[in-house]
């Protein structure tokens, strides 16, 4: 007996790819060969058993309605043999869908996701283009100033960042700074225009003890080396007049130790968690064996955890006057939530409604490693596309399969399949507003991952100052170039980390986050990425048309993009002509 069923395949399954609720669904499994009570197996929390109808030559259908409410279901397959055996058809192992398997016992399912009908993210994602900036290297107005005695300031803006080790967790200290401000950033607001940049996602510019910042200090107030709200304000007026967003990191799963709220050093005025059971902030935390033992993000105890189902926090993040409305208000265009798959999902729900009560444009953008829509965090399955939580998440599967892909790891059918499982499992609203990034503040740059020297063998010490050979660069740019063509290409928002668009080099934290080498770019590739964002914008297919993707052998992704009827896939007028890319990827095995 053989199966087949491709959950990508209009005659196998329609409508295709997510549905809203109440949709009606038809999904059809081929046999060749003997088969009996042939059964249909779906469940969104109950599991139903449904006998599929023989419509002859093999062919069996079934039509099951979506929930009457967002959430996800799950399918697959059983039929008795000719020895009266049951055999199963689900998913592959991988769970990407697409053409399954057979299986001897209940079987890995196929996936729908079923979303609100009212979702759909502001057109500024789909349609723009990012820029990253991690705010202390990306330029000064001025000199480094802080009152701070535990600060190295970096005097000359070409230094390698420095390494000082935290002896409790191994972790650096991240207490060197170049004094890249909020001032710095407004100068340089039209290389950005002239880049092409629609969106700027800011890593955390609050107060904090660190040059990262993810250990925040004080949410309410932006960190002296990086100006004030006013600086803040006058950005953000600023970046409007030229068509730029600004997006800020949202930091809702723990604080500094160093902070308002937590206070163990006692640098703030107020009572913290750290000092005493009678403080406010105190049931913010979770103490082990107060004051010393508590819960802290990934056991860094810089970082101690928050209690995110504590009522006072969340009316301090979510409250009418509280942190996300108050930042949107002064001029922000919504969040970047770091860790978004640590937050509850009702955490989540509530800073939704939140920043779209403040404005109905601000937006939420998750970090999510994996594919959104599934995601397995601490024993529980949470799904973020459904309408009710992000806008959209950063796309790391697709970084990841497209540096493997450029890299030889793995053939172009993966980065294929990879791509159309995202594509089935997303809304089209979410896939085509996802952040494509290529660069990121949480690995080494993107080119020496593409020529595969991040030096991740050496200790970190010795990886200050390293610097690919001329051959690797060149290599590593027309990679870079190629990766970048291939995002063009594709739904959803393209993303640049400060300097990749000028060959930044660097091994992971903290020397991906060097300073941005001005005077000194690669112009040869930053004139081809300027050529890049300019076809994108001036090309609406490449924005809002349907999408086709395919391999031909193991070397070369074809990407097409077209309207439909004179359509794009949202069903709004587009004439645009097709798009087509051919990729081939280099011979060199590095």
């Amino acid at each position: 007996m053989e199966f087949f069923h491709d959950s990508r395949q209009l005659d196998c399954r329609a409508p295709s790819g997510a549905v809203t609720p109440g949709t009606q669904i038809t999904l059809r499994l081929y046999i060749k060969g003997f088969a009996d009570q042939v059964t249909l197996r779906y469940w969104n929390g109950h599991e139903n058993l449904l006998q599929m109808k023989d419509l002859g030559l093999g062919a069996y259908e079934a039509t099951i309605k979506a929930p009457n409410k967002p959430q996800l279901m799950w399918y697959d397959f059983r039929a008795l043999n000719e020895r009266g055996h049951w055999v199963y058809y689900g998913n592959n192992q991988d769970r990407l869908g697409g053409v399954g398997a057979h299986y001897l016992d209940v079987p890995p399912s196929f996936q729908i996701t079923v979303y609100d009908a009212d979702f759909m993210p502001p057109a500024f994602l789909r349609e723009g283009i990012m820029y990253q900036i991690f705010p202390d290297r990306f330029h000064r107005s001025k000199p480094p100033v802080s009152e701070r005695e535990d600060r190295i300031l970096h005097t000359e803006w070409d230094e390698a960042p420095y390494i000082t080790a935290d002896l409790r967790s191994g972790d650096n200290w991240s207490l060197d700074f170049f004094g890249g401000d909020l001032e710095g950033i407004r100068q340089k607001l039209p290389y950005l225009k002239e880049l092409g940049i629609t969106v700027l996602y800011l890593n955390p510019i609050f107060k904090a003890r660190t040059n990262h910042r993810y250990d925040t200090g004080d949410y309410m107030t932006v960190d002296p080396m990086l100006g004030d709200e006013k600086d803040f304000m006058l950005l953000c007026k600023d970046a409007q007049e030229m068509g730029i967003r600004v997006l800020l990191d949202g930091v809702f799963s723990h604080t500094g130790e160093d902070s308002l709220y937590f206070n163990r050093y006692g640098n703030y005025p107020s009572i913290g968690a750290y000092q005493s059971k009678d403080s406010v902030y105190f049931p913010w935390y979770h103490f082990k064996n107060f004051p010393n033992e508590y819960a802290s993000w990934w056991g860094i105890p810089t970082l101690p955890e928050i209690n995110k189902t504590n009522a006072s926090y969340r009316k301090f993040i979510m409250g009418e006057e509280g942190v996300a409305r108050h930042w949107v208000k002064a001029g922000a265009s919504g969040w970047r939530l770091d860790v978004a798959d640590e937050l509850p999902v009702p955490f989540l729900r509530e800073l939704r409604q939140a920043v779209q009560a403040q404005d109905k444009d601000a937006i939420l953008l998750g970090e999510v490693w994996e594919d959104a829509s599934n995601k397995v965090a601490y024993g529980h399955m949470r799904s973020y596309v459904l309408g009710d939580t992000v806008d959209s998440v950063m796309n790391y599967p697709l970084r990841e399969v497209l540096i493997r892909f450029l890299t030889h790891e793995i053939p172009a059918q993966q980065v294929v399949r990879q791509i159309r499982s995202l594509q089935e499992n997303y809304p089209v609203p979410f896939f085509y507003s996802l952040m494509n990034l290529l660069g990121s503040h949480d690995r080494a740059r993107v080119h020496n991952l593409l020529v595969k020297q991040d030096y991740g063998h050496l200790p970190l010490k010795q990886r200050r100052g390293k610097e690919l050979s001329q051959a690797l660069k060149d290599l590593a740019a027309k990679r870079f170039l190629q990766m970048l063509d291939i995002v063009i290409a594709l739904p959803g928002i393209p993303s640049m980390f400060y300097g990749d668009e000028v060959g930044m080099e660097g091994a992971a934290d903290p020397f991906c986050r060097g300073t941005y080498p001005w005077g000194h770019e690669n112009k040869e590739t930053l004139k081809k990425v300027k050529a890049a964002f300019s076809l994108r914008t001036s090309r609406p297919v490449l924005r809002r048309g349907y999408l086709d993707i395919a391999y031909e052998g193991e070397d070369t992704l074809v990407i097409y993009r077209y309207a439909k009827d004179g359509l794009d896939v949202f069903g709004q007028a587009l004439s645009d002509a097709p798009y087509m890319l051919r990729i081939t990827r280099d011979a060199q095995q590095i």
